[in-house]
């Protein structure tokens, strides 16, 4: 190992070190899961504001310890709390300098795109996966909560008139 890449391990060494766990709060009342699926056992209930220590992600799942107790929540369920590894803090930098020196990169990158569908056919015959729409609708909050959610934030409905495309 030459001189630098020593320095450049020692200094992720330390900033990885000094990350530690992640902490967050929850930011609604929330079910602890067993697993992280939607219809796996409750373990507890959290309330609003609850501290937990994360510890693993899977999907959009977050296996967390609150109190003596360890489970799954839902991602947008937990607001994370302000860390050393927030942009512009030393240990981002030394995170930075460490990912150059590793990866030939400083920061993350987030890629889009279709998946599946190959050809203007396959497009013109595709069929709504009804079991997958059920799964995602039961990710979201539900009609209480919305609002309840509202409410809270002094929000009144509105009607809107349907706004037509016009022609092309």
């Amino acid at each position: 190992m030459n001189r630098f890449t020593s320095i450049v391990v020692g200094i992720g060494m330390l900033a990885g070190s000094a990350h530690g766990a992640e902490h967050a709060f929850t930011v609604r009342p929330t079910d602890l899961k067993a697993t992280p699926f939607s219809d796996a056992a409750n373990l507890a209930r959290l309330a609003e504001s609850v501290r937990v220590d994360v510890l693993e992600r899977k999907a959009s799942w977050m296996q967390v310890k609150a109190d003596n107790n360890t489970g799954w929540v839902k991602m947008l369920s937990l607001r994370f709390e302000q860390s050393a590894s927030v942009k512009g803090s030393p240990a981002s930098g030394a995170n930075a300098l460490y990912n150059v020196a590793t990866t030939g990169s400083s920061g993350s990158t987030a890629t889009t795109g279709v998946k599946g569908i190959i050809t203007a056919e396959s497009l013109k015959n595709a069929r709504p996966n009804t079991f997958a729409l059920q799964q995602m609708q039961a990710q979201g909050p539900g009609p209480g909560e919305v609002r309840q959610f509202a409410k809270a934030g002094k929000l009144a409905p509105q009607r809107l008139d349907y706004v037509s495309g016009g022609e092309q």
